[in-house]
């Protein structure tokens, strides 16, 4: 199977393509990730970026499909386009267990130019949408406390001030 001209540099649309065919059941996402890597390889560092994803999407699949559902309880998962899913799991992998490497933004921006590239009409307005709402409601709410120390201080510089204005 040929790839894709844009999937030849870009680990995220490399991995886009082995989970869609994985989808199909003719095969599993790793497998397709490799088949691809042999027709064209990637530079070692995208390839091992396109491993990632896959390899974080299918093991928090459940827990990516649960988010997804919940939040866009208006479109049953059976009933999403195919592309919209995976671009929503891939997304969200990056937003909620990568988050160290890809800023939620960043991942949300390349989310939508997967759905504007490989989706229909509604595709970006979905996926903006379903990732707009998670990182409103899950990010704030998971952000950090800040530590109790950086917390002290400020309130020990604060009061200085306090005193010396």
């Amino acid at each position: 199977m040929p790839v894709r001209p844009d999937a030849a540099t870009d680990p995220r649309v490399r991995a886009f393509c082995a989970l869609f065919e994985a989808e199909f059941g003719h095969c599993l996402a790793p497998t397709a990730l490799t088949r691809s890597e042999l027709a064209a390889p990637l530079a070692a560092a995208a390839h091992e970026r396109a491993q990632e994803l896959v390899a974080g999407v299918e093991s928090r699949r459940g827990e990516l499909d649960e988010l997804i559902r919940a939040t866009a309880a208006r479109r049953p998962l059976d009933q999403m386009a195919l592309v919209d899913l995976i671009v929503l799991r891939i997304a969200l992998w990056e937003m909620l267990f990568n988050n160290g490497r890809v800023r939620p933004n960043t991942a949300v921006r390349q989310a939508v130019e997967l759905a504007k590239r490989f989706g229909s009409d509604g595709s970006r307005r979905l996926v903006s949408g379903v990732l707009g709402t998670i990182s409103r409601t899950q990010l704030v709410a998971e952000a950090p406390a800040p530590p109790v120390a950086a917390v002290a201080e400020s309130e020990t510089e604060t009061s200085s001030e306090a005193e010396s204005g």
